[in-house]
């Protein structure tokens, strides 16, 4: 007799003990997802409806939470009115049989044990169908049982819209009580990451950046937690957790492929810089948004650039600067082949900010 089965015929039972009025399940799905009752459903609803992007980030990470994640990934890319994001997690993982399936209505894992926190109640699988129905894809991209999951989701802003700024950081202080809290920031993706990671009293690590940075992120990371003889001996990367599978790329046509195979598209050459240290893996955001206090902050931190009319441009201005011309760059180095050796040199002089980029051909 199969699980499915046994699940079937124990519903049939508490059904014929307790009436229709105390089940909540419609429907066994296997591997312990369920499909709900609607009055059940509706009860485990959240506070909020979906209403704008940063709506989605944070059901995707309870949902990595609630698969029993520890480390998040998190790669975020706008193309003029598409927002796209791909969320890797090293948690419980989903069959293939229910890839689809978790995306229907009131379809969940957790019957017994919802999560109630301060977005409101949540169980596994139920934010799925929103996000579906307020996207213009949302699929699992990749996933098995004990590997993980890598989820896809693609929005329109003109449908869905997004907080206007998107590159800034939320700034954070220590309370009266030693406690990290947000001290400003707009409410965009960022701080909605931030304050989940707070939220979970920093027990779980979210990397935020684009699809290149979280791939030389996932390099790094599986790198550091696979032993030699793993990646050696390893004949089949798919056999890994998700959140080590680029460890085993030989070169940068494997890395892009298996970079792919995750929801992090980029191109060969993007893969090659990458593997050549020039794109850098990043930190846990909580880290990167942790403020210091003036006294701890050298006068170079403070004032990247002053000219001598006192023009000053501030460090997190200089990055996102930076940042932008990097990007930029990527019209000239796809058309002629090539690739920045480092990143971008930013200097300011009386009524002139200078860029040099220093390049290699391919």
């Amino acid at each position: 007799m199969n699980g499915d089965l046994k699940d079937d015929q124990l519903i049939e039972f508490v059904e014929q003990l307790s009436g229709e009025v105390h089940l909540r399940v419609e429907e066994s799905l296997g591997s312990g997802f369920v499909r709900l009752r609607t009055a059940e459903a509706e009860r485990r609803q959240a506070k909020h409806d979906i209403r704008f992007v940063e709506d989605i980030v944070i059901e995707m990470l309870r949902n990595a939470r609630d698969a029993e994640a520890r480390n998040i990934f998190v790669a975020t890319n706008r193309e003029e009115d598409i927002r796209s994001l791909t969320v890797i997690d090293d948690g419980s993982g989903i069959p293939a049989d229910l890839q689809k399936r978790i995306f229907e209505p009131r379809v969940t894992s957790k019957l017994d044990n919802m999560v109630m926190d301060c977005w409101g109640v949540h169980g596994r699988g139920m934010a799925l169908y929103s996000i579906t129905a307020n996207s213009r894809q949302a699929r699992v991209v990749s996933s098995a049982p004990k590997l993980g999951a890598a989820f896809l989701v693609e929005t329109s802003v003109e449908r869905l819209p997004e907080r206007s700024d998107q590159s800034t950081l939320p700034q954070l202080r220590r309370n009266d009580l030693g406690v990290l809290e947000i001290a400003k920031g707009p409410h965009n993706i960022a701080r909605t990451v931030v304050e989940f990671v707070l939220a979970e009293n920093q027990n779980i690590n979210v990397y935020l950046g684009s699809p290149a940075q979280i791939a030389a992120t996932l390099l790094e990371y599986g790198q550091k937690s696979l032993k030699r003889e793993e990646l050696l001996f390893c004949k089949d990367a798919k056999t890994l957790p998700l959140v080590q599978r680029l460890a085993a790329s030989g070169d940068s046509a494997d890395l892009r492929e298996a970079s792919a195979e995750l929801g992090l598209a980029m191109s060969e050459r993007t893969a090659h810089r990458i593997l050549a240290g020039q794109i850098l893996p990043l930190k846990p955001l909580i880290k990167s948004a942790t403020g210091r206090s003036k006294e701890e902050v050298t006068a170079k931190e403070m004032l990247l650039h002053k000219d001598s009319r006192g023009l000053q441009i501030s460090k997190q201005d200089s990055d996102r600067f930076v940042r932008a011309l990097e990007s930029a760059f990527e019209v000239l180095g796809e058309s002629y082949y090539l690739s920045l050796v480092d990143m971008p040199k930013v200097r300011v002089k009386g009524n002139t900010i200078s860029v040099r980029f220093e390049i290699e051909k391919e």
